[in-house]
């Protein structure tokens, strides 16, 4: 009788489950959305308790349409959104909404911090310096501005680390959790204690920390009664949804690269040892004895919807194909239009919230299948600026996969190929961190020997190589696209003052 495992994934815009059998199949998916909330400029928040109002909707959902999944599911999972904040009382219930990791409220705070804590010491700990992404900062913030809700708060875990405790009764938090809060000492394994008391913050408000594929607890009678799961199934740690995502594309060996063209564009190298750098950041993989150096450009996928939906305003699937018909037309490069793509700031490599989107070498000549295949070029110019980091500390990708939305396109991905001079895979069907965590799940149960039978999950693919003559014009527009920024980023600096 075939075992399965589940995964649940904790995401932006919706709560998705996915059941996976030891046979290397998607027995069954379902989602249930939710909303962000962002009432104030910079603030991006959610309810917690709506996510585990979803996740026992789609788990449900599956074990109504797949009976049998309920006698047969060995392990389960969690993934989701890091690093995440979600602030519980004594009786283990949430305070407030969860501040999101793009939340951009503790700017005040990110300063006092920059200024008081040696931030090269903090670099060599953590792997990374203070910014919006770190925990430390927004606790700060609630400490300052809603004392009343600090003075109750108990306990402190992320977003999947939240229905993890629901599901068992048990409070944990995934080391990825601990690694993306800029807390936790990534080669010790332990918290900053010294930094939180010196802030007025006990270190036993984190619970304690795990391996993703460590059993954390099982499915409690309580739980077992809300979502129709049978008690007693072991629930491992988690994983944060994007360490997940890159092992459903099939990364597990050193040198394998994902790249992510979602709406903001990642980009995630496997390595055998931990190493950091001040332009990427850094996690541990789900497979032991594997590190991940990723960075995240701010605007990917999200620019394409910003030329269609909001300056061509003709969203439709009609559209897309239109404007891929037109820049196909286009000769590679663009015929000299070139876009910095930092419409959002940028996070890696520069880290700076300052830049600015740029269209260069505009002419009356250019139409828009010009504008949309240099928006197309400039983000896989990015990717290979990237490419450039690793390649600085030694590192060369070896196979290169791409995942998301941009995935889908077979334009973009022989963009890609061509930019990045090597082949790419894609997945244009991925079905993300849900399968990553279903997977390690499965692994720690027994459905699995090895994590590369993470790739009998991953049949539907396209192989794109790179076209020389292609990937020759490419060369000089790249490097006219890397000369651009240290030109302009005085005069970023400068706009910024007009507001």
């Amino acid at each position: 009788m075939s075992r399965y495992a589940l995964g649940i994934d904790i995401g932006t815009t919706s709560v998705k489950a996915l059941l996976i059998s030891q046979e290397g199949q998607i027995v069954y998916e379902a989602n249930a959305p939710h909303d962000l909330h962002s009432e104030k400029i910079g603030w991006a928040e959610e309810n917690a308790e709506q996510w585990w109002a979803n996740t026992v909707l789609v788990v449900r959902k599956i074990l109504s349409e797949v009976p049998e999944a309920a006698s047969r599911i060995a392990s389960i999972g969690v993934s989701g959104m890091v690093p995440a904040i979600v602030m519980l009382d004594r009786q283990g219930l949430p305070l407030r909404r969860s501040i999101q990791q793009n939340d951009a409220r503790a700017t005040d705070e990110i300063e006092f911090l920059k200024s008081r804590l040696d931030q090269q010491q903090l670099y060599e700990l953590t792997g990374g310096f203070t910014n919006q992404q770190h925990v430390l900062p927004r606790l700060l913030w609630v400490k300052a501005n809603e004392p009343e809700i600090w003075r109750k708060t108990e306990t402190v875990l992320g977003s999947y680390d939240y229905i993890t405790y629901l599901l068992t009764d048990q409070l944990s938090i995934e080391v990825n959790w601990a690694v993306e809060s800029g807390l936790y000492d990534i080669r010790q394994g332990v918290w900053l204690s010294d930094q939180l008391t010196g802030f007025g913050i006990q270190p036993s408000i984190f619970p304690q920390v795990h391996a993703s594929s460590e059993i954390v607890g099982q499915i409690s009678l309580s739980a077992s009664q809300i979502t129709g799961l049978p008690p007693g199934i072991p629930v491992i740690a988690g994983s944060a949804d994007h360490v997940a995502s890159t092992l459903a594309a099939g990364i597990v060996e050193e040198g394998d690269l994902l790249i992510k063209f979602g709406g903001a564009g990642d980009i995630l190298y496997c390595t055998n040892q931990i190493v950091t750098t001040p332009e990427l950041f850094f996690d541990y993989h789900v497979v032991p004895d594997r590190y991940l150096l990723n960075g995240c450009m701010a605007a990917s996928g999200s620019l394409v919807k910003w030329f269609i939906k909001d300056i061509l305003r003709e969203y439709s699937d009609e559209i897309f194909q239109e404007l891929d018909a037109a820049a196909m037309q286009v000769k590679p490069g663009s015929d000299g239009l070139i876009i910095l793509p930092y419409f959002l700031g940028e996070k890696t490599p520069i880290f700076d919230p300052q830049a600015r989107g740029v269209m260069f070498g505009l002419t009356l000549t250019h139409g828009r299948g010009h504008i949309f295949r240099a928006i197309l070029e400039a983000v896989i110019y990015g990717f290979r600026h990237h490419i450039e980091v690793l390649d600085s500390l030694g590192y060369r990708p070896k196979k290169i996969y791409a995942t998301n939305g941009g995935a889908k396109s077979k334009f973009w991905c022989q963009i890609a190929a061509d930019v990045l001079k090597t082949d790419i895979r894609s997945f244009p069907s991925h079905p993300g961190s849900a399968l990553g965590v279903a997977f390690v799940a499965g692994k720690t149960a027994g459905l699995f020997t090895d994590w590369n039978e993470i790739h009998q999950f991953l049949n539907d693919y396209r192989d794109f190589t790179p076209i020389p003559s292609h990937s020759d014009v490419y060369d000089k527009s790249y490097q006219i696209y890397r000369d651009l920024y240290p030109q302009l980023q005085p005069s970023f600096a400068a706009v910024q003052q007009l507001y």
